[in-house]
């Protein structure tokens, strides 16, 4: 059966509660906004009705943002029904799949999946056809504080160099550690040696030196992989010691329990 395509009062029709994307291309959208004075919207947007008055967008934030730039007072339209559970999970899929959600403002959207929905890390990935640990890698970036999100934010650092900075806990150190990475364009391996080298040369306990060998180092980054988290292996020349992962949340520990019980 065909969806019937109606032409819908764009003051009927307010932002979708959900909506992940709160950065739009400024440029982008004037360009949009001038093709649609000249052709019309051809592809509709999608709405829900709003339990309040009108309608609330699902699909198609830019060109209703660039057809109120163009002057325009109708836009064609689906009317579908949604939960509120459905309207979020598709705002974010309409979104990701179109790849154009910058990597802080996906981790937001995953969060709001995890903490409005309940949803965990493993039931997010399966969701969104991703891997336990990109969701749980995407979200650790929200633990950075907000001058550094920025930076990830707008491409001067990636999600990468981001979840490497968590590794410093002195925040003064950690703000420097980003400038000096965007400023001399260090890539994560250059950054992980000015993180991970400074507390080698930083007078450790004598039981502790031995770690320091190659063996434990590349253990440690193996782990680290594997796992998402930051893990630690304290040795001594005997090789008796501890080893230590870290997590932010409950929700990381209990994954990290699920996947050490494998």
């Amino acid at each position: 059966m065909t969806e019937e395509i109606v032409q819908l009062p764009l003051h009927l029709i307010v932002k979708n509660p959900y909506q992940p994307r709160l950065v739009f291309d400024t440029d982008k959208l004037e360009e949009l906004a001038q093709s649609i004075k000249e052709n019309g919207v051809l592809q509709p947007i999608i709405v829900r009705k709003s339990d309040l008055l009108g309608y609330e967008l699902l699909a198609g934030e830019r060109r209703f943002q660039a057809s109120k730039l163009a002057g325009k007072t109708y836009i064609p339209a689906l009317i579908r029904e949604y939960t509120d559970q459905e309207m979020m999970t598709l705002s974010i899929l309409e979104n990701l799949q179109r790849e154009n959600l910058n990597p802080v403002e996906e981790a937001r959207s995953l969060t709001q999946l995890s903490e409005k929905l309940g949803l965990t890390h493993e039931e997010i990935a399966k969701t969104l056809g991703k891997s336990r640990s990109y969701v749980s890698n995407l979200i650790r970036l929200l633990s950075l504080p907000a001058p550094l999100l920025d930076y990830v934010e707008k491409g001067e650092l990636s999600p990468a160099h981001g979840r490497t900075l968590l590794a410093e806990k002195n925040l003064q150190k950690q703000r420097l550690l980003a400038e000096k990475a965007i400023a001399e364009h260090l890539n994560v391996r250059e950054l992980e040696r000015l993180i991970y080298g400074e507390r080698r040369h930083s007078s450790p306990p004598p039981a502790q030196k031995a770690s320091n060998n190659i063996f434990i180092n590349e253990t440690e980054q193996l782990l680290h992989q594997a796992l998402g988290n930051k893990v630690k292996i304290k040795a001594n020349k005997n090789y008796q010691g501890t080893l230590s992962i870290d997590f932010t949340t409950l929700e990381e520990l209990e994954q990290l329990i699920k996947l050490l019980k494998k």
